[in-house]
């Protein structure tokens, strides 16, 4: 993805809420399978993560890994997360 498409997808989740916060029990399977439902439905999502800023790295990275998606913006506690839908 180039720089102009991400300049599209932050200038489009400027005003979107997070829909997923990950919280004290950390990255598990149960939040990545809500993370998915989520990028299904709306492709582009926020993420608000309540941990260190090195762990907000590693959840963000693998996130992305494990969910094949890829990471547009992070901002403090926020990531913003994009993965194409095809069937959309």
């Amino acid at each position: 993805m180039n720089s102009a498409d991400k300049k599209k997808l932050r200038a489009q989740a400027h005003s979107l809420k997070p829909v997923i916060m990950i919280g004290q029990s950390g990255l598990t399977a149960a939040v990545l399978a809500e993370i998915e439902l989520a990028l299904d439905s709306h492709e582009l999502i926020k993420v608000r993560i309540r941990a260190e800023r090195e762990d907000r790295k590693l959840i963000s990275e693998k996130i992305c890994t494990d969910t094949g998606a890829e990471l547009i913006q992070s901002i403090g506690q926020i990531a913003v997360i994009y993965r194409l839908n095809p069937d959309k």
